[in-house]
């Protein structure tokens, strides 16, 4: 069922499955929308109540600041839980909606049975990463946000998945054009913001898995490889035929890693 809901005093759009299961929610990645894992939710509802929602500043809940830090954007989610009568939940996160996901972890431990980190590491930006989400802001400024649609949604694809997926990459350039500048702003404001967030499993004893792709050019297997090696205890799950989007690109392996109990 999808609703408006206000969390924080912001307007959101959520979808709850509903019914009596464990839940477990999925959050959203930059310049996406929670409608992204309608796929993804369909295999798992038999399962898990399932939330997802519109992040502030994407699809079309509110833009409320210039800037929509990880940590605000992690207290408006705990908002929506807590709204649903959630007490605990699966948290499983895309990309920035990892590092939301992290901040939930460090702000509501009690709230996180199991973390699934998707596409998403736990360590700062580099430079590089930070010098183009700087670039990419100014484009945003400059008015060019159909450049970012145009390039963006291709190269998050395994390059043999491109073709196969081409009704999803064009859904994903509709979803960067529907997305309200300002919003889009404001959340890479806060990407820029973030700093490193591993000390937060370092010090939050739960359940950790990550899903990564051997094909994703913005988290790289090299890199993603050299930070997974520090925690040992955690579930790593390398998707073979996929890049950045693995929950789109071989959903039937993720939903199967996030219906393990």
């Amino acid at each position: 069922m999808e609703k408006f809901m206000l969390s924080r005093g912001v307007a959101l759009m959520v979808s709850d499955s509903g019914g009596e299961l464990p839940a477990m929610l999925l959050l959203h990645g930059y310049l996406s929308s929670g409608d992204v894992f309608d796929g993804l939710t369909a295999k798992l509802k038999k399962s898990y109540r399932v939330i997802t929602l519109d992040l502030p500043g994407a699809g079309i809940s509110e833009v409320v600041s210039e800037v929509h830090t990880m940590e605000w954007l992690a207290d408006v989610a705990i908002g929506v839980l807590e709204s649903c009568g959630v007490e605990h939940a699966t948290v499983v996160g895309h990309s920035m909606g990892g590092y939301v996901a992290l901040e939930i972890l460090r702000a509501r431990p009690e709230m996180v049975d199991r973390l699934v980190l998707m596409h998403a590491l736990p360590t700062a930006d580099s430079p590089e990463k930070q010098a183009e989400r700087e670039r990419e802001l100014k484009v945003l400024a400059d008015g060019k946000k159909d450049v970012l649609a145009h390039l963006a949604p291709e190269w998050s694809f395994a390059p043999q998945n491109r073709k196969r997926m081409a009704e999803e990459i064009e859904a994903m350039a509709e979803r960067i054009i529907l997305t309200d500048d300002e919003g889009a702003m404001a959340q890479l404001r806060g990407l820029l913001a973030r700093g490193d967030q591993s000390s937060v499993l370092s010090e939050k004893a739960v359940p950790l898995c990550f899903i990564l792709g051997r094909h994703d050019s913005r988290v790289t297997p090299e890199r993603a490889e050299a930070v997974v090696a520090d925690y040992p205890a955690a579930e790593v799950v390398w998707l073979e035929e996929s890049g950045h989007f693995g929950f789109l690109e071989e959903p039937e392996k993720v939903a199967e890693v996030l219906l393990e109990k």
